[in-house]
């Protein structure tokens, strides 16, 4: 057994998700801590709100609230829209907890005594209308290296370097356009390139990484320059030094205080459940007998910062890089095992955007959809390593066509049956070699979907538990139970009905972690009592250092079903079941369609 950290990047409070955002942090997040935690792993499964920047500040304005006020509305939101989906976080929290702003303090502390955090006279960028900092992702213009016209000031999308704001050629505001003033400024830069051969050095030992991600991260390297990682801004982790911790102008900026939140969120789940140090197990680098393992969620835009960025503060902190130093009082801390990334997800050919209303938001979606029907489409056709385009023709096919002809229709008729000539799960007489055969299929699943999970092949995994249901529907068809209806057939009836029932259950759980609301479902029809699938609450807690109290994400995973087959009770009594599964009319596209660009989506 390991300790299996499961890291889900933070999704931004400025506004509800989108399922393009839950396609590549959440559904993929979620199937695999499922499955590891029924492998018989110990999973932590972490993430929150990213609630400071400039957006949030930006938009508070505009809104007329301040920016504390913006980041409860839509923490509470993106709470409840990732509850509704069954994501099984240990703890979801917020980066405006004290907790939080103590360990972003206690990594600057110690990265700056080590030499990694040094002062540098910069330019900053300010609206000469407001006179107001202006972040760098506020900023766009052509990029100095490729000629993109649609960098932004801190990255180019195109080519994937790091930039500054000024670099940039004929730079100008997203907000309203205009030039910004360059003003000199004096901030803490991270010494980024002290950590170059460390971090390659790192990536040459990363096995099994998605082609794509230790490419774009290996070439990063070529080129790293000193980050700065404080900002003019009021809203943000105060910098804890002498001269600066009392400033209201100055803050340690998003990128930087966001991604500290995977270590912070584990630190306040343990101090929740009594025990402040259980949080080790799954991050100190100093444990003998190492058996924990780092796996880090997001979407493609997010790989520098966790591939390059949080590596180096890691090491930064426990003394290592180019200038070594002390670890500070946390201890030396692990690098993460594999950064897990998805591509883009678009939307009838079109990339999301919420001012242009080319969007679903999660709650909407779930509103009218089954959650299980968007977690299915999100595992099998999903941006696991390609862009892809979500259609509401494909949802209604693969729904239809697959989770209800398909799983759905093979849980009816094989439950339906049963309940109806037996009324309850049959004895098995001696098996045919057909009986054997549907069986063996069924077992084989565990180790190649569970193996395919593992390495990050969900829709491979997927595809593979759907071809147990496949071959379960041809051998109920094929063995047509339905016509053994004489007292000399009855026997037959019987076996051909426990082995089909025996294999719906093993399916099911080979569904579990995709589908876990259905799997709850089939599980009670096939005479299950209690939880087979454990799902997350919402909880109302206070701020364990004084802050104000907030909701979170959190639940007990200890119980459920394991990643094994396991035999069939004959004699369970069996009702009638109804559909785990809703048919969708096609009319249905039609209406979706009509809703984008409308009031609705």
């Amino acid at each position: 057994m390991s300790h299996v950290l499961a890291a889900v990047a933070w999704p931004y409070a400025n506004g509800p998700r989108h399922i393009g955002h839950v396609s590549g942090f959440g559904v993929p997040s979620d199937v695999f801590s499922r499955y590891m935690r029924m492998a018989g792993h110990d999973v932590l499964m972490v993430s929150g709100t990213d609630e400071h920047g400039t957006p949030i500040q930006v938009q508070a304005d505009a809104d007329g609230v301040t920016p504390r006020q913006l980041a409860d509305r839509y923490n509470r939101v993106i709470v409840e829209d990732l509850h509704g989906l069954g994501l099984s976080y240990d703890l979801f929290t917020r980066t405006t907890t004290r907790n939080h702003y103590a360990i972003v303090q206690e990594l600057f502390e110690g990265l700056h005594r080590n030499g990694y955090i040094v002062a540098r006279t910069t330019l900053g960028a300010i609206s000469p209308s407001t006179g107001r900092t202006l972040p760098d992702r506020y900023i766009e213009g052509t990029c100095p290296i490729c000629g993109y016209d649609g960098a932004r000031g801190d990255q180019c999308d195109n080519c994937g370097n790091q930039l500054d704001p000024e670099q940039l050629v004929n730079p100008r505001s997203r907000i309203n356009g205009e030039t910004p003033q360059f003003v000199e400024t004096e901030h803490f830069f991270l010494d980024l390139p002290a950590f170059a051969e460390a971090i390659g050095s790192w990536l040459d030992h990363r096995e099994n990484w998605r082609p794509n991600v230790l490419k774009f991260s290996r070439n990063l390297l070529d080129d790293l320059q000193p980050r700065a990682i404080t900002r003019d801004l009021e809203w943000g982790v105060p910098i804890p030094l002498d001269g600066w911790r009392d400033r209201a102008d100055k803050r340690i900026y998003v990128w930087f205080d966001a991604v500290i939140g995977y270590l912070s969120a584990s630190i306040e789940w343990a101090r929740r459940t009594g025990d402040p140090e259980a949080w080790r197990q799954w991050w100190s680098a100093d444990a003998q007998g190492k058996d924990a393992l780092g796996y880090y969620f997001m979407g493609k835009d997010n790989i520098v910062f966790h591939s390059v960025i949080w590596p180096a503060l890691l090491l930064g902190y426990s003394g290592e890089g180019d200038k070594a130093g002390a670890a500070g009082e946390l201890g030396r801390l692990n690098l993460p095992t594999e950064v897990v990334s998805s591509e883009y997800l678009t939307m009838e050919g079109k990339k999301f955007s919420s001012s242009r209303r080319v969007v679903i938001y999660v709650r909407d979606f779930l509103e009218r959809y089954d959650a299980d029907a968007l977690r299915y489409f999100i595992a099998a056709a999903g941006p696991e390593s390609n862009d892809t385009d979500f259609t509401w023709a494909e949802f209604v096919r693969r729904n239809n066509d697959e989770l209800v002809a398909g799983w759905g229709n093979l849980v009816n008729r094989s439950v339906s049956m049963a309940a109806k000539n037996f009324g309850e799960i049959p004895a098995a007489g001696e098996l045919t070699e057909e009986d054997r055969a549907v069986l063996a299929v069924a077992k084989a699943g565990f180790a190649t979907v569970g193996e395919l999970i593992g390495k990050h092949r969900q829709k491979a995994a997927i595809g593979e538990a759907m071809r147990v249901v496949a071959e379960a529907n041809k051998y109920l068809s094929e063995q047509a139970p339905w016509k053994l209806k004489s007292d000399e057939d009855k026997p037959r009836q019987a076996t051909v009905l426990h082995v089909a029932l025996q294999v719906v259950s093993d399916a099911n759980t080979l569904l579990t972690p995709f589908l876990p609301h259905s799997a709850q479902k089939v599980f009670e029809l096939l005479g299950g009592e209690g939880v087979h699938a454990p799902m997350p609450r919402i909880e109302e807690v206070e701020d364990l250092d004084g802050g104000p109290s907030y909701p979170i994400l959190t639940g007990d995973y200890t119980t459920g079903a394991r990643w094994e087959s396991v035999p069939l009770v004959a004699g369970t009594p069996l009702a009638a079941p109804k559909p785990v599964f809703r048919k969708l009319d096609p009319s249905v596209v039609d209406e979706e369609l009509a809703r984008l660009g409308g009031d609705e989506a």
